[in-house]
Protein backbone atom coordinates (compact mmCIF):
# COMPACT_ATOMS: atom_id res chain seq x y z
CA UNK A 1 0.00 0.00 0.00
CA UNK A 2 1.21 3.52 -0.89
CA UNK A 3 1.55 5.83 2.29
CA UNK A 4 1.14 9.37 0.75
CA UNK A 5 3.63 11.54 1.42
CA UNK A 6 2.37 14.81 3.22
CA UNK A 7 3.82 18.84 3.83
CA UNK A 8 7.56 18.64 4.39
CA UNK A 9 9.54 19.44 7.10
CA UNK A 10 13.11 19.81 7.91
CA UNK A 11 15.38 19.11 10.69
CA UNK A 12 18.56 21.39 11.06
CA UNK A 13 21.74 19.86 11.29
CA UNK A 14 24.39 21.80 13.54
CA UNK A 15 28.05 21.42 13.67
CA UNK A 16 28.58 19.77 16.90
CA UNK A 17 32.19 19.83 18.22
CA UNK A 18 34.36 17.45 19.67
CA UNK A 19 32.15 14.54 18.21
CA UNK A 20 34.08 12.16 15.85
CA UNK A 21 33.30 13.42 12.47
CA UNK A 22 30.48 15.38 13.21
CA UNK A 23 31.65 18.37 12.07
CA UNK A 24 33.13 17.33 9.01
CA UNK A 25 29.63 15.05 8.05
CA UNK A 26 26.71 17.36 9.46
CA UNK A 27 27.92 20.99 9.22
CA UNK A 28 25.22 23.37 8.25
CA UNK A 29 23.21 20.01 6.44
CA UNK A 30 19.67 20.30 6.58
CA UNK A 31 17.52 16.94 6.15
CA UNK A 32 13.96 17.11 4.31
CA UNK A 33 11.81 14.10 5.56
CA UNK A 34 7.67 13.10 5.89
CA UNK A 35 5.53 12.77 8.20
CA UNK A 36 3.50 9.28 8.56
CA UNK A 37 1.09 8.20 10.89
CA UNK A 38 1.89 10.69 13.80
CA UNK A 39 6.02 10.27 13.14
CA UNK A 40 8.28 12.38 11.71
CA UNK A 41 10.60 10.27 9.19
CA UNK A 42 13.79 10.63 7.65
CA UNK A 43 14.10 8.05 4.74
CA UNK A 44 17.19 6.84 2.21
CA UNK A 45 19.61 8.81 4.52
CA UNK A 46 23.16 7.97 2.60
CA UNK A 47 26.03 6.71 5.37
CA UNK A 48 28.31 5.21 2.97
CA UNK A 49 29.45 5.84 -0.51
CA UNK A 50 28.12 3.58 -3.80
CA UNK A 51 29.63 -0.05 -3.07
CA UNK A 52 30.19 -0.81 -6.87
CA UNK A 53 33.12 -1.31 -9.19
CA UNK A 54 36.22 -0.93 -7.06
CA UNK A 55 34.63 -0.18 -4.44
CA UNK A 56 32.85 -3.72 -4.79
CA UNK A 57 33.55 -5.68 -1.39
CA UNK A 58 35.84 -3.16 0.20
CA UNK A 59 35.23 -1.42 3.59
CA UNK A 60 32.54 1.26 3.37
CA UNK A 61 33.35 4.94 2.61
CA UNK A 62 31.27 7.27 4.58
CA UNK A 63 29.02 9.84 2.55
CA UNK A 64 29.87 13.03 3.84
CA UNK A 65 26.79 15.77 2.31
CA UNK A 66 28.55 18.87 1.52
CA UNK A 67 28.69 22.15 3.81
CA UNK A 68 25.36 24.00 3.60
CA UNK A 69 23.16 21.37 1.60
CA UNK A 70 19.91 20.00 2.02
CA UNK A 71 18.91 16.66 2.00
CA UNK A 72 16.31 15.10 0.69
CA UNK A 73 15.20 12.43 2.63
CA UNK A 74 11.85 12.40 1.33
CA UNK A 75 11.57 8.50 -0.42
CA UNK A 76 13.44 5.21 0.67
CA UNK A 77 16.84 4.91 -0.70
CA UNK A 78 17.50 1.44 -2.59
CA UNK A 79 17.70 -1.54 -1.35
CA UNK A 80 20.84 -3.90 -1.66
CA UNK A 81 21.48 -6.35 -4.49
CA UNK A 82 19.01 -9.45 -3.79
CA UNK A 83 16.21 -11.29 -5.67
CA UNK A 84 13.95 -8.89 -6.25
CA UNK A 85 9.80 -10.16 -5.83
CA UNK A 86 7.49 -9.85 -2.89
CA UNK A 87 8.36 -12.02 0.00
CA UNK A 88 7.18 -14.52 1.77
CA UNK A 89 5.60 -14.89 5.14
CA UNK A 90 6.45 -15.57 7.98
CA UNK A 91 9.91 -13.69 6.98
CA UNK A 92 8.38 -10.64 5.40
CA UNK A 93 6.02 -8.88 3.44
CA UNK A 94 7.84 -6.51 1.42
CA UNK A 95 7.89 -6.27 -2.41
CA UNK A 96 11.74 -5.53 -3.53
CA UNK A 97 11.43 -3.44 -7.14
CA UNK A 98 14.86 -1.75 -7.17
CA UNK A 99 18.50 -2.59 -5.87
CA UNK A 100 21.90 -0.85 -6.50
CA UNK A 101 25.28 -1.23 -4.64
CA UNK A 102 24.40 2.96 -3.91
CA UNK A 103 22.69 1.09 -1.10
CA UNK A 104 23.56 1.69 1.78
CA UNK A 105 21.13 4.22 3.46
CA UNK A 106 19.26 4.25 6.65
CA UNK A 107 16.01 5.30 7.99
CA UNK A 108 15.36 7.89 11.32
CA UNK A 109 12.02 7.66 13.23
CA UNK A 110 11.06 9.67 15.74
CA UNK A 111 8.15 11.36 17.60
CA UNK A 112 5.94 14.02 15.99
CA UNK A 113 6.81 17.58 17.10
CA UNK A 114 9.24 16.03 20.06
CA UNK A 115 11.27 18.65 21.85
CA UNK A 116 15.06 18.32 20.58
CA UNK A 117 16.97 18.72 23.40
CA UNK A 118 15.25 16.15 25.19
CA UNK A 119 17.82 13.15 23.46
CA UNK A 120 15.98 10.48 23.29
CA UNK A 121 17.38 6.90 23.77
CA UNK A 122 17.55 5.23 20.05
CA UNK A 123 16.82 1.86 19.01
CA UNK A 124 19.11 0.69 15.75
CA UNK A 125 17.75 -2.02 13.74
CA UNK A 126 19.27 -4.26 11.48
CA UNK A 127 16.69 -6.79 9.61
CA UNK A 128 17.48 -10.41 8.76
CA UNK A 129 16.92 -12.75 5.95
CA UNK A 130 19.75 -14.73 6.52
CA UNK A 131 22.27 -12.39 5.37
CA UNK A 132 21.09 -12.91 1.93
CA UNK A 133 17.48 -10.50 1.51
CA UNK A 134 15.74 -7.75 3.56
CA UNK A 135 15.50 -4.06 3.56
CA UNK A 136 15.07 -1.20 6.41
CA UNK A 137 11.64 -0.78 4.53
CA UNK A 138 10.27 -4.11 5.71
CA UNK A 139 6.48 -3.80 6.25
CA UNK A 140 6.09 -5.98 9.27
CA UNK A 141 9.34 -4.25 11.15
CA UNK A 142 8.13 -0.71 10.12
CA UNK A 143 8.23 1.45 13.85
CA UNK A 144 5.62 3.43 13.78
CA UNK A 145 4.11 1.41 16.20
CA UNK A 146 6.82 0.74 18.61
CA UNK A 147 7.49 4.69 18.66
CA UNK A 148 3.77 5.65 19.12
CA UNK A 149 3.78 2.95 22.15
CA UNK A 150 6.88 4.67 23.60
CA UNK A 151 5.47 7.91 23.90
CA UNK A 152 2.46 6.53 25.09
CA UNK A 153 4.41 4.59 27.83
CA UNK A 154 6.10 8.07 28.58
CA UNK A 155 9.58 6.46 27.44
CA UNK A 156 9.82 7.88 23.97
CA UNK A 157 12.39 6.52 21.49
CA UNK A 158 14.26 6.90 18.02
CA UNK A 159 14.58 4.51 16.22
CA UNK A 160 16.99 3.96 13.01
CA UNK A 161 16.64 1.35 10.32
CA UNK A 162 19.88 0.41 7.81
CA UNK A 163 20.34 -1.46 4.69
CA UNK A 164 23.81 -3.39 4.48
CA UNK A 165 25.78 -5.34 1.91
CA UNK A 166 24.07 -8.95 1.41
CA UNK A 167 25.25 -12.30 0.38
CA UNK A 168 28.25 -12.24 -2.35
CA UNK A 169 28.06 -8.80 -1.94
CA UNK A 170 28.01 -8.42 1.60
CA UNK A 171 30.38 -11.47 2.45
CA UNK A 172 32.64 -12.85 -0.52
CA UNK A 173 35.76 -14.82 0.99
CA UNK A 174 39.51 -15.27 -0.06
CA UNK A 175 42.77 -14.53 0.82
CA UNK A 176 43.42 -11.58 -1.97
CA UNK A 177 40.14 -9.84 0.18
CA UNK A 178 41.62 -11.01 3.98
CA UNK A 179 44.06 -9.84 2.63
CA UNK A 180 43.36 -6.08 1.84
CA UNK A 181 40.80 -5.78 4.79
CA UNK A 182 37.55 -6.25 2.47
CA UNK A 183 36.27 -9.42 4.13
CA UNK A 184 33.11 -9.23 6.51
CA UNK A 185 32.06 -5.57 4.17
CA UNK A 186 28.06 -6.02 5.07
CA UNK A 187 29.39 -6.45 9.00
CA UNK A 188 31.72 -3.11 8.24
CA UNK A 189 28.51 -1.47 6.49
CA UNK A 190 26.66 -2.70 10.31
CA UNK A 191 29.51 -0.85 12.30
CA UNK A 192 29.22 2.50 9.92
CA UNK A 193 25.85 2.75 10.01
CA UNK A 194 25.81 2.26 13.99
CA UNK A 195 29.27 5.24 14.18
CA UNK A 196 26.98 7.11 11.90
CA UNK A 197 24.16 7.34 14.29
CA UNK A 198 26.14 7.68 17.19
CA UNK A 199 28.23 10.78 15.33
CA UNK A 200 24.86 12.32 14.14
CA UNK A 201 21.33 11.04 15.96
CA UNK A 202 21.87 14.08 18.44
CA UNK A 203 20.94 16.39 15.49
CA UNK A 204 17.23 14.51 15.17
CA UNK A 205 17.40 14.96 19.06
CA UNK A 206 18.68 11.34 19.73
CA UNK A 207 20.91 10.76 23.19
CA UNK A 208 24.34 9.14 21.08
CA UNK A 209 25.09 7.59 24.87
CA UNK A 210 22.30 5.77 24.95
CA UNK A 211 21.73 3.25 21.78
CA UNK A 212 20.68 0.21 21.63
CA UNK A 213 21.00 -2.37 18.42
CA UNK A 214 18.58 -4.72 17.74
CA UNK A 215 18.07 -7.48 15.24
CA UNK A 216 16.58 -10.67 14.38
CA UNK A 217 17.70 -14.24 12.70
CA UNK A 218 20.70 -13.12 10.89
CA UNK A 219 20.21 -9.77 12.11
CA UNK A 220 20.22 -11.24 15.69
CA UNK A 221 23.72 -12.74 14.29
CA UNK A 222 24.67 -9.26 13.67
CA UNK A 223 23.86 -8.01 16.77
CA UNK A 224 26.04 -10.84 18.67
CA UNK A 225 28.95 -10.18 16.16
CA UNK A 226 28.86 -6.47 16.94
CA UNK A 227 29.31 -7.33 20.00
CA UNK A 228 32.27 -9.51 19.40
CA UNK A 229 34.02 -7.29 16.83
CA UNK A 230 37.75 -6.56 16.68
CA UNK A 231 38.05 -8.94 19.67
CA UNK A 232 37.03 -6.05 22.45
CA UNK A 233 39.61 -3.73 21.04
CA UNK A 234 37.54 -0.96 20.41
CA UNK A 235 34.89 0.89 22.04
CA UNK A 236 31.43 -0.45 21.47
CA UNK A 237 29.86 2.46 19.37
CA UNK A 238 26.47 1.62 21.01
CA UNK A 239 25.01 0.45 24.94
CA UNK A 240 23.08 -2.26 24.59
CA UNK A 241 21.98 -5.31 22.43
CA UNK A 242 18.98 -7.39 21.86
CA UNK A 243 20.23 -10.43 19.60
CA UNK A 244 16.34 -11.98 18.58
CA UNK A 245 16.29 -15.76 17.29
CA UNK A 246 19.92 -15.63 16.73
CA UNK A 247 22.53 -14.73 18.60
CA UNK A 248 26.03 -16.81 16.88
CA UNK A 249 25.71 -19.22 14.50
CA UNK A 250 26.89 -22.39 13.86
CA UNK A 251 29.25 -22.94 10.44
CA UNK A 252 31.02 -19.57 10.56
CA UNK A 253 34.44 -21.54 10.72
CA UNK A 254 32.98 -24.35 7.98
CA UNK A 255 33.73 -24.17 4.32
CA UNK A 256 29.60 -23.48 3.22
CA UNK A 257 30.71 -19.60 2.03
CA UNK A 258 34.05 -20.74 0.52
CA UNK A 259 32.02 -23.53 -1.48
CA UNK A 260 29.74 -20.63 -2.37
CA UNK A 261 32.07 -18.50 -3.80
CA UNK A 262 33.87 -21.10 -5.90
CA UNK A 263 30.90 -21.91 -7.42
CA UNK A 264 30.01 -18.32 -8.43
CA UNK A 265 33.06 -17.70 -9.63
CA UNK A 266 33.09 -20.32 -11.70
CA UNK A 267 29.89 -20.01 -12.91
CA UNK A 268 30.96 -16.39 -14.06
CA UNK A 269 33.91 -17.46 -15.55
CA UNK A 270 36.53 -15.70 -13.51
CA UNK A 271 38.57 -18.69 -13.26
CA UNK A 272 37.34 -20.59 -10.12
CA UNK A 273 40.59 -22.57 -9.88
CA UNK A 274 42.68 -19.57 -8.95
CA UNK A 275 39.48 -18.42 -6.84
CA UNK A 276 41.46 -16.97 -3.54
CA UNK A 277 43.92 -14.65 -6.21
CA UNK A 278 44.07 -11.03 -6.72
CA UNK A 279 43.04 -11.39 -10.10
CA UNK A 280 40.02 -13.43 -10.06
CA UNK A 281 39.23 -9.94 -7.34
CA UNK A 282 39.72 -7.66 -10.28
CA UNK A 283 37.57 -9.81 -12.34
CA UNK A 284 34.67 -9.56 -10.15
CA UNK A 285 34.73 -6.23 -9.50
CA UNK A 286 34.97 -5.50 -13.31
CA UNK A 287 31.42 -7.30 -13.95
CA UNK A 288 28.24 -5.59 -13.79
CA UNK A 289 25.75 -5.73 -10.69
CA UNK A 290 23.38 -7.45 -12.48
CA UNK A 291 25.57 -10.32 -13.76
CA UNK A 292 26.72 -10.78 -10.18
CA UNK A 293 23.51 -11.06 -9.07
CA UNK A 294 22.27 -13.50 -11.26
CA UNK A 295 25.38 -15.83 -10.51
CA UNK A 296 24.63 -15.43 -6.68
CA UNK A 297 20.82 -16.18 -7.63
CA UNK A 298 21.75 -19.64 -9.89
CA UNK A 299 24.78 -20.68 -7.60
CA UNK A 300 22.85 -20.31 -4.13
CA UNK A 301 19.96 -22.43 -5.76
CA UNK A 302 22.49 -25.41 -5.64
CA UNK A 303 23.21 -25.10 -2.14
CA UNK A 304 20.14 -24.70 -0.17
CA UNK A 305 20.65 -27.88 1.06
CA UNK A 306 23.48 -26.91 2.95
CA UNK A 307 23.35 -25.10 6.33
CA UNK A 308 19.39 -24.56 5.19
CA UNK A 309 20.00 -21.61 3.02
CA UNK A 310 22.71 -19.49 5.50
CA UNK A 311 25.64 -19.98 2.95
CA UNK A 312 26.86 -16.15 2.63
CA UNK A 313 28.20 -16.05 6.49
CA UNK A 314 30.67 -13.90 8.28
CA UNK A 315 34.47 -15.43 7.96
CA UNK A 316 37.21 -15.30 10.77
CA UNK A 317 39.34 -12.15 9.17
CA UNK A 318 41.92 -11.73 11.23
CA UNK A 319 40.55 -7.95 11.86
CA UNK A 320 36.76 -7.30 12.65
CA UNK A 321 36.59 -10.89 14.16
CA UNK A 322 40.65 -12.12 15.28
CA UNK A 323 39.16 -14.88 16.02
CA UNK A 324 36.55 -17.39 15.70
CA UNK A 325 33.18 -16.41 17.93
CA UNK A 326 33.60 -19.11 20.29
CA UNK A 327 37.41 -18.62 21.18
CA UNK A 328 36.80 -14.76 21.47
CA UNK A 329 33.68 -15.62 24.17
CA UNK A 330 36.01 -17.84 25.89
CA UNK A 331 38.96 -15.45 26.23
CA UNK A 332 36.65 -12.72 27.46
CA UNK A 333 37.32 -10.49 24.07
CA UNK A 334 34.54 -8.82 23.39
CA UNK A 335 32.77 -5.45 24.27
CA UNK A 336 30.97 -4.36 27.07
CA UNK A 337 26.60 -4.07 26.49
CA UNK A 338 23.91 -4.91 28.62
CA UNK A 339 22.56 -7.86 26.37
CA UNK A 340 18.71 -9.52 25.90
CA UNK A 341 18.40 -12.53 23.56
CA UNK A 342 15.42 -15.12 22.79
CA UNK A 343 13.86 -17.49 20.68
CA UNK A 344 10.00 -18.34 19.71
CA UNK A 345 8.87 -21.37 21.09
CA UNK A 346 8.87 -23.02 18.04
CA UNK A 347 11.22 -21.30 15.98
CA UNK A 348 12.43 -23.18 13.05
CA UNK A 349 9.29 -25.48 12.52
CA UNK A 350 9.39 -23.59 9.70
CA UNK A 351 12.19 -23.99 8.32
CA UNK A 352 12.68 -28.04 8.84
CA UNK A 353 11.82 -31.09 6.07
CA UNK A 354 7.85 -31.13 6.69
CA UNK A 355 8.16 -34.85 5.14
CA UNK A 356 10.59 -36.09 8.53
CA UNK A 357 8.60 -39.00 9.87
CA UNK A 358 11.20 -41.24 10.98
CA UNK A 359 14.46 -41.94 12.88
CA UNK A 360 16.20 -41.90 10.01
CA UNK A 361 14.93 -38.85 8.78
CA UNK A 362 15.86 -36.57 11.36
CA UNK A 363 19.36 -38.29 11.74
CA UNK A 364 19.64 -37.46 7.62
CA UNK A 365 18.26 -33.67 8.29
CA UNK A 366 20.88 -33.71 11.32
CA UNK A 367 23.57 -34.94 9.70
CA UNK A 368 23.44 -32.52 6.54
CA UNK A 369 23.45 -29.73 8.74
CA UNK A 370 25.95 -30.85 11.07
CA UNK A 371 28.90 -32.10 8.66
CA UNK A 372 31.41 -31.40 10.79
CA UNK A 373 30.31 -33.19 14.11
CA UNK A 374 31.84 -36.55 14.73
CA UNK A 375 29.28 -39.66 14.31
CA UNK A 376 29.39 -40.48 18.23
CA UNK A 377 28.71 -36.56 19.11
CA UNK A 378 25.48 -36.60 16.92
CA UNK A 379 24.47 -39.80 18.25
CA UNK A 380 24.95 -38.58 21.58
CA UNK A 381 22.52 -35.63 20.51
CA UNK A 382 19.85 -37.35 19.23
CA UNK A 383 19.74 -39.62 22.06
CA UNK A 384 18.80 -36.57 24.22
CA UNK A 385 15.65 -35.76 22.03
CA UNK A 386 13.51 -39.03 22.61
CA UNK A 387 10.80 -39.28 20.07
CA UNK A 388 8.30 -39.95 22.96
CA UNK A 389 8.42 -36.23 24.01
CA UNK A 390 7.11 -35.11 20.94
CA UNK A 391 3.20 -35.68 19.82
CA UNK A 392 2.65 -35.68 16.65
CA UNK A 393 0.19 -32.98 14.91
CA UNK A 394 -2.32 -33.33 12.14
CA UNK A 395 -0.01 -32.82 9.10
CA UNK A 396 3.49 -33.25 10.78
CA UNK A 397 4.95 -36.16 12.50
CA UNK A 398 6.20 -36.72 15.85
CA UNK A 399 10.00 -37.49 13.99
CA UNK A 400 9.06 -33.52 12.75
CA UNK A 401 8.71 -32.02 16.04
CA UNK A 402 11.82 -34.16 17.14
CA UNK A 403 14.00 -32.77 14.51
CA UNK A 404 12.58 -28.95 14.78
CA UNK A 405 13.28 -28.55 18.15
CA UNK A 406 16.90 -29.93 18.10
CA UNK A 407 17.25 -27.36 15.06
CA UNK A 408 15.89 -25.08 17.36
CA UNK A 409 18.18 -25.45 20.49
CA UNK A 410 21.40 -25.93 18.03
CA UNK A 411 21.10 -22.31 16.26
CA UNK A 412 18.78 -20.54 18.80
CA UNK A 413 18.49 -21.27 21.98
CA UNK A 414 21.98 -22.59 23.19
CA UNK A 415 24.36 -20.14 21.74
CA UNK A 416 22.01 -17.16 23.07
CA UNK A 417 22.23 -18.49 26.42
CA UNK A 418 26.10 -19.32 25.76
CA UNK A 419 26.63 -15.41 24.80
CA UNK A 420 24.86 -14.07 27.54
CA UNK A 421 26.72 -16.09 30.07
CA UNK A 422 29.50 -14.87 29.15
CA UNK A 423 28.49 -11.82 29.16
CA UNK A 424 27.70 -11.91 32.61
CA UNK A 425 30.77 -13.30 33.83
CA UNK A 426 33.27 -11.08 32.31
CA UNK A 427 31.62 -7.73 32.53
CA UNK A 428 28.83 -8.36 34.57
CA UNK A 429 26.53 -6.36 32.59
CA UNK A 430 22.61 -7.07 32.94
CA UNK A 431 21.45 -9.69 30.90
CA UNK A 432 17.85 -10.94 30.16
CA UNK A 433 16.30 -14.21 28.11
CA UNK A 434 13.17 -15.07 26.98
CA UNK A 435 11.17 -17.27 24.76
CA UNK A 436 8.92 -15.87 22.59
CA UNK A 437 5.29 -17.70 23.07
CA UNK A 438 2.43 -16.04 21.49
CA UNK A 439 1.49 -15.89 17.24
CA UNK A 440 -1.25 -14.54 14.59
CA UNK A 441 0.86 -16.80 11.65
CA UNK A 442 0.16 -20.45 12.33
CA UNK A 443 -3.85 -19.60 10.84
CA UNK A 444 -1.72 -18.11 8.27
CA UNK A 445 0.87 -20.58 7.20
CA UNK A 446 -1.56 -23.22 7.34
CA UNK A 447 -3.49 -21.41 4.32
CA UNK A 448 -0.14 -20.75 2.50
CA UNK A 449 1.43 -23.78 2.94
CA UNK A 450 -1.40 -25.92 3.50
CA UNK A 451 0.33 -27.74 6.68
CA UNK A 452 -1.16 -27.00 10.23
CA UNK A 453 0.55 -27.07 13.70
CA UNK A 454 3.94 -25.16 12.34
CA UNK A 455 3.42 -22.90 16.02
CA UNK A 456 5.02 -20.00 17.42
CA UNK A 457 7.56 -19.69 14.12
CA UNK A 458 10.36 -17.37 13.20
CA UNK A 459 9.73 -13.66 13.41
CA UNK A 460 6.22 -14.55 15.35
CA UNK A 461 7.45 -11.91 17.54
CA UNK A 462 7.70 -9.15 15.08
CA UNK A 463 3.74 -8.14 15.36
CA UNK A 464 4.14 -7.86 19.27
CA UNK A 465 7.38 -5.80 20.21
CA UNK A 466 6.49 -3.61 16.70
CA UNK A 467 2.46 -3.22 17.82
CA UNK A 468 2.32 -4.31 14.03
CA UNK A 469 -0.70 -6.65 14.38
CA UNK A 470 -2.30 -4.65 11.51
CA UNK A 471 0.19 -5.30 9.09
CA UNK A 472 -0.62 -8.97 8.70
CA UNK A 473 -4.18 -8.14 7.83
CA UNK A 474 -3.57 -8.69 4.08
CA UNK A 475 -6.09 -9.85 1.39
CA UNK A 476 -6.32 -13.51 1.43
CA UNK A 477 -4.86 -14.31 4.78
CA UNK A 478 -6.46 -15.49 7.88
CA UNK A 479 -6.83 -12.47 10.01
CA UNK A 480 -8.14 -12.96 13.94
CA UNK A 481 -6.35 -11.60 16.63
CA UNK A 482 -8.02 -11.20 20.15
CA UNK A 483 -8.04 -9.07 22.64
CA UNK A 484 -5.06 -10.83 24.27
CA UNK A 485 -2.91 -10.29 21.20
CA UNK A 486 -3.64 -6.64 21.22
CA UNK A 487 -3.10 -6.45 24.76
CA UNK A 488 0.05 -8.38 24.25
CA UNK A 489 1.47 -5.98 21.56
CA UNK A 490 0.78 -3.04 24.10
CA UNK A 491 3.06 -4.80 26.50
CA UNK A 492 5.61 -6.51 24.36
CA UNK A 493 6.89 -3.47 22.36
CA UNK A 494 6.72 -1.09 25.32
CA UNK A 495 9.06 -3.57 26.92
CA UNK A 496 11.78 -3.49 24.21
CA UNK A 497 11.51 0.76 24.35
CA UNK A 498 11.96 0.43 28.00
CA UNK A 499 15.04 -1.67 27.67
CA UNK A 500 16.27 0.97 25.46
CA UNK A 501 15.50 3.82 27.99
CA UNK A 502 16.28 1.54 31.54
CA UNK A 503 18.31 -1.04 30.38
CA UNK A 504 15.28 -3.24 31.56
CA UNK A 505 12.47 -4.64 29.57
CA UNK A 506 10.23 -4.20 33.11
CA UNK A 507 9.26 -0.70 33.91
CA UNK A 508 11.03 0.22 37.21
CA UNK A 509 8.59 3.10 37.73
CA UNK A 510 5.75 1.17 38.70
CA UNK A 511 4.83 -1.95 40.67
CA UNK A 512 3.80 -4.50 38.61
CA UNK A 513 -0.14 -3.80 38.88
CA UNK A 514 0.44 -0.56 37.13
CA UNK A 515 3.18 -1.73 34.84
CA UNK A 516 2.80 -1.38 31.22
CA UNK A 517 5.30 -3.54 30.16
CA UNK A 518 5.49 -6.92 30.72
CA UNK A 519 5.85 -7.97 34.42
CA UNK A 520 8.21 -9.66 36.94
CA UNK A 521 10.97 -10.03 33.89
CA UNK A 522 14.06 -10.55 35.84
CA UNK A 523 17.68 -10.04 35.06
CA UNK A 524 18.95 -13.91 34.11
CA UNK A 525 21.32 -13.66 36.84
CA UNK A 526 20.01 -11.75 39.34
CA UNK A 527 19.21 -14.26 41.94
CA UNK A 528 20.50 -17.93 42.46
CA UNK A 529 19.45 -21.12 40.58
CA UNK A 530 19.44 -19.32 37.07
CA UNK A 531 19.95 -18.44 34.32
CA UNK A 532 16.31 -17.41 34.50
CA UNK A 533 14.08 -16.27 31.08
CA UNK A 534 10.66 -14.94 30.52
CA UNK A 535 7.98 -16.66 28.90
CA UNK A 536 6.38 -14.56 26.47
CA UNK A 537 2.56 -15.08 25.51
CA UNK A 538 0.95 -18.15 25.46
CA UNK A 539 -0.51 -20.44 28.94
CA UNK A 540 2.55 -20.69 30.46
CA UNK A 541 3.62 -17.23 30.50
CA UNK A 542 5.96 -16.05 33.10
CA UNK A 543 9.51 -16.16 34.48
CA UNK A 544 11.43 -19.72 34.63
CA UNK A 545 14.75 -20.95 35.68
CA UNK A 546 16.40 -22.86 32.47
CA UNK A 547 16.58 -25.74 34.55
CA UNK A 548 16.19 -27.37 37.84
CA UNK A 549 14.47 -26.66 41.21
CA UNK A 550 13.01 -23.05 39.89
CA UNK A 551 12.15 -24.08 36.38
CA UNK A 552 8.46 -24.46 35.78
CA UNK A 553 6.77 -27.73 34.87
CA UNK A 554 6.71 -26.44 31.46
CA UNK A 555 10.17 -25.54 31.01
CA UNK A 556 11.74 -29.05 32.96
CA UNK A 557 10.14 -31.14 30.04
CA UNK A 558 12.33 -29.23 27.61
CA UNK A 559 15.81 -29.99 29.42
CA UNK A 560 17.24 -27.23 28.71
CA UNK A 561 19.93 -27.26 31.16
CA UNK A 562 21.23 -30.30 30.06
CA UNK A 563 21.25 -29.94 26.48
CA UNK A 564 22.78 -26.88 26.69
CA UNK A 565 25.44 -27.67 28.56
CA UNK A 566 26.50 -30.04 25.98
CA UNK A 567 25.48 -28.08 22.91
CA UNK A 568 27.75 -25.58 24.59
CA UNK A 569 30.98 -27.62 25.33
CA UNK A 570 33.61 -27.21 24.20
CA UNK A 571 34.06 -29.92 21.76
CA UNK A 572 30.41 -29.91 20.47
CA UNK A 573 30.99 -26.09 19.89
CA UNK A 574 34.11 -26.88 17.93
CA UNK A 575 32.30 -29.25 15.72
CA UNK A 576 29.49 -26.59 15.38
CA UNK A 577 31.97 -24.69 13.58
CA UNK A 578 32.02 -21.47 14.96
Amino acid sequence: MRVSVLPLFTSAIIARAGAPQASDTSCNVTYQGIERNGIEVFLGIPYAQDTSGENRFKPPRPQVPPPGSTVDATKPGFACPQPLGQATLPLALGNITHVSEDCLNLNVARPKQMNLYQKLPVMVWIHGGGFWSGANTEPTTAPDGLIHQSVENGLPIIHVAINYRLAFFGFAQSDSLKAEGSENAGLRDQRLAIEWVRDNIEHFGGDPGKITIFGQSSGGLAIGLQILAYGGTKALPFQQGIAESQALEPGITGNFTKDAMTALVNYVGCNATLVESPATIDCLRQLDTGTLLNATIATFASDIAHNVGDIWLPVVDGDFLPAPPSQLIAEGRFGNATFMSGWTQDDLNYYTDASIASADDTYKFMRAYLPGMPEDSLETLLDMYPVEEFAPGKDLSSEFYRAARIFRDILMVCPSIHLGVAVHQIHSAPVFFYNFNSTILDPILAATSNISGLGVVHTSEFAYILDNLEKYNVSGYPFNPTEADYELAVRASRSWSNFANEASPSSTRFDDSCSTTLQGWEEAFERPGGPYFMTIGGPNAGLSALGGANATRVIQKQKLDDRCAFLNSPDIINALQY
